[in-house]
């Protein structure tokens, strides 16, 4: 099975997303753009694993000291690596410092599981599309440019999920396994 760690996102937000996808899909259809269902902002991803892993998994996630649910803002586009080389096509994230501590601490915990710790520090971003080609085509480019500072919505994070990940000839199918509520906003556990 093929898990990862991940937060979902309002549907208010994934209504904002759906619709620049459209539009960037319009002008460009070679990228592999994310289906407006599968948007979520990846906290960990843990790869290919036995089945019978997956006790030990929901058993180092249970163990992670979740923080109150805290708010994020969805704003603005960006590139992996960067804008003249792209790969990725992101969403931006202004989060506060408990969305980078929680990714931090599921990372911690699951390598207790013999999950490899990541090498990176965490970018918090959602991604919008993969691409092949690097060089994107110049009607991307333009809508692109234009939405470099486009609101996207604000939500409330209450809980983290570990998710799993389907290959298939139509694109990756996810399945929620198990979620990991976050304390009352206010409140300390």
């Amino acid at each position: 099975m093929r898990l990862f760690v991940a937060l979902s996102i309002s549907a208010d937000v994934r209504r904002q997303l759906a619709s620049l996808i459209g539009e960037l899909r319009g002008a460009d259809g070679k990228p592999r753009w994310v289906n407006p269902t599968n948007l979520h902002i990846t906290l960990k991803f843990i790869g290919q694993v036995a089945t019978e892993q997956l006790a030990s998994i929901r058993q180092a996630l249970a163990a992670v000291a979740p923080p109150p649910a805290f708010d994020l803002e969805l704003r603005g586009i960006g590139f992996f690596p960067n804008h003249r080389r792209p790969a990725v096509v992101w969403a931006g994230i202004k989060a506060p410092p408990e969305l980078p501590e929680l990714a931090g601490k599921i990372d911690h915990s699951l390598s207790s599981c013999g999950i490899p710790r990541e090498k990176r520090p965490f970018a918090a971003h959602l991604t919008l599309a993969r691409l092949k080609e690097t060089r994107l085509s110049p009607p991307l480019w333009a809508i692109l440019r234009e939405s470099q500072d486009r609101w996207f919505g604000e939500m409330t994070a209450h809980e983290f999920l570990l998710m799993e990940s389907t290959l298939k000839t139509t694109g990756a199918e996810y399945t929620t396994l198990d979620s990991f509520p976050f304390a009352a906003k206010g409140l300390d556990r």
